[in-house]
């Protein structure tokens, strides 16, 4: 099935009010959303306080311009990526998991998913425990506790599903905005937004690259980007898909990055070769109430927009797998989750990133080439467990950044292995001969 009319086939009336969220078949026309909806549910993605710390760490380390292209950079190819993945998302309505049996196999496909679909549920934790730590820094709470709660609040938003992603996301994105804002207005009463265009980045013994830089910015959502399907399947057709796409990348993970590198070259944030963009601080700062309050509400808020999204890229997937609902897997994967966030997950963000920026551009790349580059030729091609040449391109394509990560720094692993991958997939597939359809 190439369009979303052999997508609404597969599923009846029946049907797809037993499996509203539907985990194992495509969405039919009849479900899809308004490209209000799902632009609500991907600009309120990006948008977040810990999409601001790379953007800050970034302009720290390289200078304000510098850091600028980086993002600028990184930023324009996640739109390229995210937007090809998801304009198939929007023809067809299949989620990553369906796009991946059709390029990995029936059962080859189980080890990209399996890997995404854990991948995320770390962001989830990550995430959740940094609410924790950051109301605990600013108002002393208990940090285990403080995370416990979240997380199960985190998990009953996600357990709606993908109307109640739309609706946090309507409300985290402009609440970000406000709380730049109102960083800013507090912290110019100290700092020098004048000298923000001269920021020459601070003196670091260990000096970041361009290219790590251009990982660092893009690894923050390549998982959940390469994944967008889960959200862009809900889409009318590939083109509101790829609308809804760019409120996120670049409009939404600029604002965001570009507001923590802004209040990093304004000097507003103490150490930011270590706390990046991160400007709760600032917020903390005056002792008004009111602002304590606001903060509540924009940590929990913020944080959870990213964390519910992860959760439901892990729940959706998983739930595929093993051939469950997205709900039950989004309780079992959300406590797993909340424990792990409780033990201080948290603390492990540059770990997380490393890993991401080598294994997972290669995997999209190897979709787009698939699905996307080679469209007419694979069209109409039987169904396999195993499809070695996507598999191995993948392989090739995160060796390739790995070696890149470790003995060539000036470059970025993340574009390295989409290349790769890409390339890889491509050579490779020259050698298979295209099948007759055998119906």
């Amino acid at each position: 099935m190439t369009d979303s009319a052999a997508g609404t086939a597969a599923v009846t009336a029946s049907d797809a009010s037993a499996s509203d969220e539907f985990e194992r078949e495509p969405v039919p026309e009849s479900h899809r959303k308004s490209l209000f909806t799902v632009s609500a549910v991907w600009f309120g993605f990006p948008m977040i306080l810990t999409n601001a710390v790379p953007g800050g760490l970034v302009v720290a380390m390289l200078g304000f311009w510098q850091g600028v292209g980086a993002i600028l950079v990184a930023n324009a190819i996640m739109f390229v990526y995210v937007s090809l993945l998801s304009w198939r998302a929007g023809r067809t309505g299949k989620s990553f998991s369906l796009q991946a049996i059709e390029t990995f196999g029936t059962a080859g496909y189980a080890i990209a998913s399996g890997f995404l679909s854990t991948v995320v549920v770390g962001w989830f934790a990550f995430n959740t425990g940094a609410t924790g730590a950051t109301l605990s820094e600013a108002f002393g709470w208990n940090e285990m506790l403080v995370a416990a709660i979240a997380g199960v609040v985190f998990i009953a938003v996600t357990y709606l599903g993908i109307r109640a992603l739309s609706v946090l996301g309507t409300i985290a994105a402009p609440l970000f905005i406000v709380a730049v804002i109102v960083a800013v207005v507090i912290a110019s009463q100290t700092a020098d937004f004048s000298a923000v265009l001269s920021y020459g980045g601070e003196k670091v013994n260990d000096a970041m690259t361009f290219g790590v830089a251009v990982t660092a910015i893009m690894a923050t959502f390549a998982d959940s980007g390469t994944m967008t399907a889960d959200f862009t399947r809900w889409a009318r057709n590939g083109k509101e898909a790829v609308l809804a796409t760019v409120t996120a990348f670049p409009i939404a993970s600029l604002v965001a990055q570009l507001s923590g590198g802004v209040l990093v070259a304004a000097g507003a944030i103490a150490l930011p070769a270590v706390n990046g963009g991160n400007f709760a601080p600032i917020l903390t700062g005056t002792g008004n109430p009111l602002l304590n309050v606001f903060l509540l509400l924009f940590v929990v808020i913020n944080l959870g927009s990213v964390c519910t999204h992860c959760l439901y890229n892990g729940a959706l997937g998983w739930s595929h797998l093993t051939r469950s609902k997205m709900r039950l897997l989004t309780l079992i994967l959300g406590v797993i989750g909340v424990i792990v966030a409780v033990l201080g997950a948290w603390q492990f963000f540059a770990n997380w990133l490393a890993l991401l920026g080598v294994l997972v551009p290669p995997l999209g790349a190897v979709l787009i080439a698939d699905q996307i580059i080679l469209a007419r030729r694979n069209a109409g091609r039987p169904e396999k467990r195993f499809r070695v040449s996507a598999l191995v391109a993948w392989a090739i394509g995160a060796g390739f950044a790995l070696t890149s990560h470790f003995f060539a720094p000036a470059l970025s692993d993340a574009v390295v292995g989409l290349v790769v991958g890409c390339l890889a997939y491509l050579a490779l597939e020259q050698f298979t001969p295209k099948k007759e359809i055998t119906r």
